[in-house]
């Protein structure tokens, strides 16, 4: 029987999903009641920007970040980047307000935009460094792509979510300051890379994750994510590394705010 010890940060929450629009409240509750008490919710679209805010004002314990992932890029204008820019320059003053998210590349769907997705990444590279802040990347397919982008502009820390790239990849990611995320995936026996990688990291690159309503763990697959089972996932992860829940719980808060110091507060 899994327990539930420690506290949690989940940090790559989407919700804003319209899965959660039913019973928002309901999951943020059970999700304290397990002991997840800080979230971290990614913005993916100038359509979403006020959405994240919003909530996040209202979910005690919520920090959020602004950006445009990759997936929407087909979706957004250059002038989205110049309203990003606005967006984030208004937030600078907003405590709440953790980095520039969700960003990156995704060389999963079918016949990427690399051209596109790159300079959507690399422009909101540029705002993060011009603004000093961390950021939030989706990370699909694309780990070599992302690194260079990293080495580039050189943001101060962030998060490579839901990260499925090499050991050595991984190793890259750290020497960059960036922390790497976990959730779901890791509890399936079948994921041996991400398992291998859960096991042999650096203590200071983990954080964990939902990435709900995505990415569910084994034992509701196929179904809706919510960050509940954040402590379960960890379970699965400090046995996979040998070492304690409560033991994993101190590493991976620890971790969560010195990759977006916005936690802190």
């Amino acid at each position: 029987m899994w327990q539930n010890l420690g506290m949690w940060t989940d940090t790559h929450l989407h919700l804003d999903a319209l899965e959660y629009d039913l019973d928002r409240a309901q999951v943020v509750q059970l999700a304290r009641s397990n002991h997840v008490n800080r979230f971290v919710l990614p913005a993916v679209h100038v359509n979403n920007f006020q959405a994240v805010q919003n909530l996040a004002a209202q979910t005690q314990g919520a920090v959020y970040c602004l950006g445009i992932h990759p997936l929407y890029v087909e979706k957004s204008s250059d002038e989205d980047l110049v309203k990003l820019r606005h967006a984030v320059q208004l937030a600078m003053a907003d405590p709440l307000f953790a980095g520039i998210g969700e960003i990156g590349l995704d060389g999963f769907v079918p016949n990427p935009d690399w051209q596109r997705q790159t300079l959507f990444f690399h422009e909101q590279l540029k705002i993060a460094r011009d603004f000093d802040l961390p950021v939030v990347m989706h990370v699909r397919r694309a780990q070599d792509l992302i690194l260079k982008g990293l080495r580039i502009y050189k943001p101060k820390s962030g998060i490579a979510h839901a990260f499925n790239g090499s050991n050595q990849q991984a190793d890259l990611f750290v020497q960059l300051n960036m922390c790497l995320g976990f959730g779901g995936a890791s509890t399936f026996t079948r994921a041996r890379q991400i398992r291998s990688l859960v096991s042999n990291l650096p203590g200071e690159a983990l954080v964990l994750e939902t990435d709900g309503p995505d990415i569910p763990p084994e034992w509701i697959n196929h179904q809706r994510n919510d960050p509940s089972h954040i402590p379960r996932i960890a379970e699965v992860i400090a046995q996979l590394r040998g070492v304690s829940v409560s033991e994993l719980s101190h590493l991976t808060q620890s971790n969560a705010q010195r990759a977006l110091p916005a936690l802190v507060n």
